[in-house]
Formats: C-alpha cells, sequence, structure tokens
C-alpha cells in the first residue's frame, strides 16, 4: 500500500470549499511525514481554477515527489449535494483536471438509480483517455451498504469504474465495514479512505442516511478504537492483496493546527502501512 493524505486534512469538518492552509505550505509537510500521495479536492483546485494555477500546483507536487491519489473535481462532490452530478453529464473538465495532476482516478458520486447509465457513458469516455471512476461508500448515496455497493458496481459493468472503500460511512449507515465487508468489495477497490468517527446519540453532526434516517456521530482521533480501529482495517486490507493508496481522509478538528492534525495521520499509520 501507499501513503496518501487527503488535503481534506486542512478543511474543518463545515467548509470544503477552503484550507486552513496553503497547499504551498501543505504539501512539503505531507512530504517530511512519509505521505507519498495527496488527494485533491476543490479547496485547493477544482475544474474551475484558472490553468495556471493548475499548473502551479502540478509543480509543486512534482518537486516534491508527490502524486495525486485521486481527484475531487468540485466542492459539490465533496459535500455530497445534488450539483455533484454535474460530472455526469459534463465530465470532460474533470478529465482534463485529472490529466494536468497527472491522475488517472476521479471520484464520482450517485444519488439515483437514474444516474447508473450516465456514469456508463462517463466509464467509456474515460476508459479511451486511460481514466478510472471510484465512488466512496457513502451516506446519501447508492454506496451506503456493501449490497447496495456490490449492485451499483455490477450495473455499471465497467473496468474502469470501481469503489473507494471508506469504513465509517458504513458505519454511520448500519453496515459492516469489517474483515467481511473488505473481502466482498476486493475484486473492485481503486483507492481507501480513512477517516475515524463513532455513532454518538445526541452528537454534534447528524448525517442524513437513507437507510437508518438522521444518526448523530462525531469524529474521534485516527487511533481512538472506539470508532474505526485502523490498525485491523490495515490488516484486513493486506490479507485480500489490496495494494493501492491509502489515504487519509480525516478533516480537520476544530481545536487542532494542521500540523498537529498531520502528525496525528503519520503517527497512525505509517508504520502500519509501511
Amino acid at each position: 500500500m501507499r501513503l496518501s493524505l487527503s488535503v481534506r486534512i486542512a478543511e474543518l469538518q463545515d467548509r470544503k470549499d477552503r484550507a486552513a492552509m496553503p497547499i504551498e505550505e501543505l504539501a512539503p509537510l505531507a512530504q517530511r511525514s512519509g505521505f507519498r500521495g495527496l488527494s485533491m479536492r476543490a479547496s485547493v483546485v477544482s475544474v474551475d481554477s484558472p490553468e495556471d494555477r493548475v499548473a502551479h500546483v502540478r509543480r509543486l507536487l512534482d518537486d516534491l515527489g508527490l502524486a495525486v491519489s485521486m481527484v475531487t473535481g468540485d466542492v459539490a462532490l465533496a459535500a455530497n449535494t445534488p450539483d455533484a452530478a454535474r460530472i455526469l453529464h459534463e465530465p470532460e473538465p474533470y478529465f482534463r483536471l485529472a490529466e494536468r495532476l497527472g491522475c488517472d482516478l476521479i471520484r464520482v458520486m450517485l444519488r439515483s438509480a437514474q444516474e447508473v447509465e450516465l456514469v456508463r457513458r462517463v466509464c467509456d469516455a474515460g476508459r479511451e483517455r486511460g481514466l478510472r471512476l471510484a465512488h466512496q461508500t457513502h451516506w446519501g448515496t447508492l454506496f451506503e451498504t456493501v449490497d447496495g455497493t456490490l449492485e451499483v458496481v455490477r450495473r455499471v459493468d465497467r473496468p474502469n469504474f470501481g469503489v473507494t472503500f471508506e469504513p465509517s460511512n458504513l458505519l454511520i449507515c448500519g453496515d459492516d465495514y469489517g474483515r467481511a465487508a473488505i473481502e466482498r468489495l476486493a475484486p473492485h477497490l481503486f483507492n481507501v479512505y480513512f477517516q475515524n468517527m463513532r455513532i454518538l446519540p445526541g452528537g454534534p453532526i447528524v448525517w442524513q442516511t437513507l437507510t437508518r434516517g438522521p444518526v448523530a456521530a462525531d469524529y474521534v482521533t485516527l487511533q481512538d478504537s472506539s470508532g474505526i480501529d485502523v490498525a485491523t482495517t490495515i490488516s484486513a486490507l493486506g490479507d485480500v492483496g489490496y495494494d493501492g493508496w491509502f489515504t487519509i481522509h480525516q478533516p480537520l478538528r476544530p481545536d487542532q493546527s494542521v500540523a498537529e492534525a498531520v502528525r496525528e495521520a503519520q503517527a497512525a499509520v505509517a508504520r502500519l502501512v509501511a
């Protein structure tokens, strides 16, 4: 596995359009902390960014020897809003952004069964350019459960369409997120995200799931086993032969600096992934 850091680590939980630390500081910090890639989001660069901004980010990462593990091309995809379907209707800007960043993996989000045919067409267009599409296991989408995820993957039926496994969203939606889930999803894994949450009745954050309705939870530190056990997750991924990116996707907590969050991420996973 290769260790990646989502630029979300410099975003507060409720702000996905702005980073608390500029990429010019975050990227060197990630590189010094042992991360080999960054998962890119619209808080740094998006399909609406000027060309010179995209080129600047690419040069910065190339100079540091950092890859882009995945591209989330706009704020709507990060925030899970209805506008997340834009990529399904206008894929070209997302393709171009990924290509200019040297990345072959693009995030998509499906919120209705009617979008399955659209994503097939985007997959076909992307395959001609060596691009892949990944959908995260995520509340409020067709990928809230392992069964639902596998059903949509079967229906899309494209070799360049796969899954970003993220266990906390499966936890929130009331589904299995452990070894059995990883074994079932293994043939379709393109990427792995890790953030750590626990169900907390009356908690500060409420997710509007399709399977369970509103679910209250909270973020915990990456090494807190009262949420998801990161060591068990990495062990199970290794046992199924997963050798792609393992990306820390934890948002910045209100009481944290970005530097503290990166140190926490490095301490939680670097030894386990190595």
